[in-house]
């Protein structure tokens, strides 16, 4: 694709995000503007929104793109990460398509929000893939295809572990009371895997949620939720937590309190993800079980990237493949062959 007038947009848009203080005015970190390469029609330009850095997981999802979306593999990656900003996506939206980038991948921090802004990439011409969560729009053409985790399948998978783990224990007949640790409220990960483990919750008569609240899928939140949780009620059985970095808060609070968790501890711990600090927290006897959440998406959405250069057809929704770890497992061996 021809990239008009490159120089003209790159001072255009370095005044557009300067205000009068010199400082970038959406939050977030730019990258270059072509300006380091000679020619921009060389490559394929893509431009990547990226939620934040908030979890061990994110970090590895941000690599997954930038190892894959290099200039020797053909491609000019532009990169953005929103800090947790849903105004800072749009925001960079607009400025993707005023630089004329091929395609736009992004990863949306909530569902909602994105008719108005995905219409005008339509109106580009631009091609619009998502990664890891998706979104609510009336208008599914807004966006090309959608490749990511089953994340209702991930919390259905975890009650299910959960209701033969109990089997296991002989605690079948037992009152279980269960708090949840919620990402953030509104993404498809959070919405997915809460609404997972609610469908296994509700086949149980003996299972109580005591209560549902928000981490922010972030390791100081997940704690401070954890801390309420033991002060308010008197005894927990389980903790869901819907990513890693949350479960270490959790597991941060549950000792400063007193209490132990792990297999050989008071409270069952379950938690999404399955990052290699999670399974060295498994094996210190910290964590149950882990679900996975696979963050290496780069190369999957390269494929169709050149699918769609070649003019193939993709197919709308893609699950990247997936499993869940436990103690039974040789953690030890499946730490090494962990990319994050």
């Amino acid at each position: 694709m021809s990239k008009k007038c490159i120089w003209f947009l790159y001072f255009l848009l370095m005044f557009a995000a300067f205000d009068g203080c010199g400082k970038v005015s959406s939050g977030t970190e730019h990258a270059p503007l072509y300006e380091e390469v000679e020619d921009a029609s060389e490559y394929i330009v893509v431009g990547f929104l990226q939620v934040g850095s908030e979890s061990d997981w994110r970090m590895g999802s941000t690599n997954s793109f930038k190892n894959t979306f290099t200039e020797e593999n053909g491609y000019y990656l532009l990169f953005e990460d929103a800090q947790q900003k849903q105004e800072n996506q749009l925001k960079s939206i607009r400025n993707f398509i005023l630089q004329e980038v091929d395609y736009i991948i992004l990863d949306p921090i909530v569902e909602t929000g994105w008719d108005a802004v995905l219409t005008e990439a339509r109106d580009a011409g631009i091609p619009v893939i998502l990664a890891d969560r998706s979104i609510d729009v009336e208008d599914k053409e807004l966006y090309t295809c959608w490749v990511g985790s089953d994340f209702e399948k991930e919390g259905q998978r975890a009650g299910e572990w959960l209701v033969d783990y109990l089997q296991k224990q002989g605690r079948s007949d037992e009152e279980i009371r269960i708090v949840t640790l919620q990402g953030t409220l509104g993404s498809t990960a959070q919405i997915g895997r809460t609404a997972g483990f609610a469908a296994v919750l509700e086949e149980q008569e003996n299972w109580e949620m005591l209560e549902y609240m928000s981490g922010d899928f972030t390791q100081a939140k997940g704690q401070e939720v954890m801390e309420y949780f033991l002060d308010t009620y008197e005894e927990i059985d389980v903790v869901v937590s819907e990513n890693d970095n949350m479960t270490f808060g959790a597991v941060d609070a549950i000792r400063e309190a007193g209490k132990t968790c792990g297999p050989e501890g008071e409270i069952i711990i379950l938690s999404f993800d399955a990052s290699r600090a999670a399974l060295r927290a498994m094996l210190r006897g910290e964590i149950n079980v882990d679900f996975e959440c696979n963050p290496i998406l780069a190369p999957k959405i390269e494929e169709i990237i050149q699918k769609l250069e070649n003019n193939e057809t993709v197919e709308k929704v893609q699950y990247a493949e997936e499993q869940y770890f436990d103690t039974s497992m040789d953690l030890e061996k499946i730490i090494k062959t962990r990319t994050y």
